[in-house]
Order: C-alpha cells, then structure tokens, then sequence
C-alpha cells in the first residue's frame, strides 16, 4: 500500500487508464517509464473451467486479533499496520459486524481524538488460513464517502527470495470519489521503496463507488495480471516473477495514506457483501 497520485489524474476522461510503472536501476536511483492509452479495451471476465476455492459471505465472521485457528486476523500478519488509524483487535460490534450477510467495517474517532479502524487478512503470522496460486480474487463492497478515507483489497506473497509480492486490486482513495487505483508491486526484503510497480488508474462514474456495492477482482495467471471491475477488465500487467506464489487476501478500511483527515467522516464505514476466490 503506498500514497495516492490521484491528485494528478483527477481529470482523466471515464473509464480512461493511466498505467505507470517503475523498475529499480540501483540504491537510491530508480527510472520511471510512464505509459497512457485513452481506454482499456473491456472484456466480460470468462470463469468457465475455474471452481471455487474461497467463499466468505459474512453471515457470521471467525476473526481474532492474531489466531490461531480463526479465519481471519485483525491485522497484517507481519505486524506492519500503516495509515493515521491503528486497526482494533474485534471486540462485539467493532470494528467489524455482520448483519444479514454483510459486513461493515467501522473507523471511529475516540474521545481522545485518536482513531480506531479495521483490517483482515486471510493467514496468520505462521502462514495457516488461506492462500493460493493463480486463480481469481474478487470482493463486492461499498466505500464511505469523504477526505481521509483509504480503502482497499489486496493480496501479498512473500514466501520466495527477490521480494514480497503485492497486488491491489482495489486502492481507493475518498479524495478522488470517481477513480481508485489498481498496482502491482515488489517491495525489497531489506531497505525501502519498490523494485517495481506497475499502476492504473481507473475510472467510474462520479460517487458511484460510495453510493453503490461493486465488484473488484483479478486474475492472476502465469503471464497476466488482469484487474477487473464489475467483471469487465480495466487493466492488464505481465506477471514478474515474483508473483508466481501464493497470494493470501487482505480487505481493510483504514485512513490517510498521505491525505489529511481533519475532515474524514467519523464515523465511516466500508460494507462488503462478499469475498470470494477462484482457482482452474
């Protein structure tokens, strides 16, 4: 997860795809190599040969702070929370709660002025829960409105030397209430920033993403990272080598991100109907 640059492509027309992508060159030295194209040709997604592999469709929620045994945990399994809101260990009712089939995730301003928000992530610290290679990951949600508001799905592998492996499937940003961004990186084990990145930007209809669920998914394939929404491609990446592992998911709704949240809604809430994972 890293800052926003949607400050930048905030004028960008519908639908249009910003894709940048940065390879590192050496210590401190990194060459940017920017890439547009006025649309993405949009494919409806094709699962026929795929089966289910994953399926939460919150009528109840396993999660714990840490596991062992649950579901999910609280937090990311390398004990790396980031954004302006720590992410609580669940009590009843906060920050996560189910009802009829939903989950609602809730970040929450303290009398002490601090904030509180939630994350899960599908494996524990010693790798037990769920992860898979290859194969289809989606979440339906819908993102609270707002400054401030850092929003996202994502899956991570790092059991393979060269670097952890991310991918965004969804980063979104309440500044920009009509696009978030689609990435993928590789996140050196020693040091800081990233020895590559591949990132879109996309678009969709202004506050349609916090008025309405939507779906967010990727396919991972050898050669191919294709990012969806609704089930219509929006953007395609070479698959690095580093991303030839297990992925295990992570869906949180933190804050900031490099945006101020002064003004950030409290409470807001992110809803998600559904998590789901595709394998051929």
């Amino acid at each position: 997860m890293v800052m926003s640059v949607s400050k930048r492509y905030a004028s960008l027309a519908p639908y249009a795809v910003f894709a940048l992508i940065v390879l590192s060159v050496g210590i401190g030295t990194r060459t940017f190599v920017v890439r547009s194209s006025a649309q993405e040709p949009m494919q409806p997604l094709d699962l026929s040969g795929y089966r289910m592999t994953f399926n939460e469709d919150f009528h109840n929620l396993d999660v714990s702070a840490w596991g062992p045994g649950t579901r999910w945990i609280a937090h990311t399994p390398w004990n790396g929370d980031f954004g302006d809101a720590r992410f609580a260990d669940p009590v009843p009712g906060f920050p996560f709660a189910v009802d009829d089939g939903r989950l609602r995730i809730e970040a929450r301003r303290g009398d002490d002025w601090k904030w509180s928000a939630g994350l899960l992530a599908s494996t524990d610290a010693s790798g037990a829960g769920f992860s898979q290679q290859y194969g289809y990951f989606e979440m339906r949600a819908k993102y609270p409105p707002g400054p401030g508001i850092w929003g996202a799905f994502w899956l991570i592998g790092n059991k393979v030397p060269g670097g952890s492996a991310e991918i965004d499937v969804v980063e979104y940003y309440g500044q920009a209430n009509n696009s978030y961004e689609a990435a993928v990186h590789i996140w050196p084990k020693e040091g800081l920033g990233t020895t590559y990145e591949a990132k879109s930007r996309i678009m969709a209809d202004p506050d349609s993403l916090t008025s309405q669920s939507h779906d967010y998914g990727v396919l991972v394939e050898p050669d191919w990272i294709t990012f969806y929404l609704d089930r219509m491609s929006r953007f395609k990446t070479q698959t690095p080598p580093e991303h030839k592992q297990k992925l295990f998911m992570l869906l949180n709704l933190a804050l900031g991100g490099g945006w101020p949240i002064d003004k950030t809604p409290n409470p807001s809430f992110m809803y998600v109907d559904y998590v789901r994972a595709y394998a051929k």
